[in-house]
């Protein structure tokens, strides 16, 4: 490498979270090449992770292989291979290498008081999910977030690197809530969010407030009620809606901390690329390190 390039390397692989093996793959490869597009870098090239039991059969674990072949390709990169071990449960994922600027790699502690926070996909596929095993939404209303999960974080980050955004970091498993606040603590800054502006997936608060919602929500909700306020709201719909600010993410969006002046820049560039318009959620302010307020 030379002067003006760095290399980036990250691995992610989970089990399935969809039944259909060719989007399990589109799904996970997404997900594994989001750690590389959030810090402002280019993929390269990827290398296979698969875990898998001999009694799917090998035309499974091709789909699976397929959906994650197209999603690199997608990307822009190259599949070099990979490892597959034979396991109980099903797992996969990829070993990602790209490259970017030295003085252009977007970090998750550069978050200043009056940045713009945009957040590029909507929340809730956890809650999702969660609805789909228990019966309570059909193929047809899983869609919505296994079409967003199978999306990949390409669009946010050119848009990123356009706007000069000052700190970025992928949603998924500590929610909204978390990763902003590990943003926020890291860059020694607060934020303010405004509920209405959040991107949902339909039902989602609706199917929070029955408490459909992932297993690990709850300790979720638990662990942020000490850096999350809330306007005055009646302890039901505070819960509810704690449920959707740390219901873990699965390929879940970038969380984006724009210059005030670089917004419009932000906006376009994420609208040219993914043919729709960012959700500006909030700002970074003053106040205690790690701290989020809900208007």
């Amino acid at each position: 490498m030379d002067d003006d390039t760095a290399a980036v390397l990250t691995l992610d692989f989970f089990a399935p979270v969809v039944d259909d093996p060719y989007e399990f793959g589109a799904v996970a490869a997404a997900n594994a090449l989001s750690d590389v597009f959030a810090m402002g870098a280019r993929p390269l090239a990827a290398l296979n992770i698969l875990a898998f039991p001999c009694s799917l059969g090998k035309d499974v674990a091709s789909e699976v292989l397929r959906g994650g072949s197209d999603k690199v390709r997608e990307a822009g990169a190259v599949l070099a291979g990979g490892h597959s071990v034979e396991d109980d449960e099903p797992k996969y994922g990829l070993a990602v290498f790209g490259t970017v600027h030295p003085g252009r790699i977007v970090r998750n502690d550069g978050a200043r008081p009056g940045d713009a926070l945009f957040y590029t996909k909507p929340l809730g596929t956890g809650i999702a999910n969660a609805a789909f095993r228990a019966g309570l939404i059909d193929d047809a209303g899983m869609r919505p977030a296994i079409d967003s999960m199978m999306e990949l974080n390409r669009a946010p980050a050119e848009a990123m690197l356009a706007a000069g955004a000052h700190a970025a970091t992928d949603v998924t498993g500590f929610g909204l809530a978390g990763h902003l606040h590990e943003m926020l603590e890291a860059s020694g800054a607060a934020a303010a969010l405004e509920w209405g502006a959040l991107p949902l997936l339909d039902g989602t608060l609706e199917l929070s407030r029955d408490f459909c919602r992932p297993g690990k929500t709850f300790d979720l909700v638990e662990w942020a009620g000490a850096f999350v306020s809330q306007e005055a709201l009646d302890d039901a719909e505070l819960e509810a809606r704690m449920g959707v600010l740390c219901d873990p993410q699965t390929s879940g969006g970038l969380l984006v901390a724009v210059p005030p002046d670089a917004v419009a820049t932000f906006e376009e560039a994420f609208e040219k690329a993914a043919g729709r318009a960012p959700s500006l959620i909030g700002r970074v302010t003053d106040g205690a390190p790690g701290t989020i307020e809900v208007r």
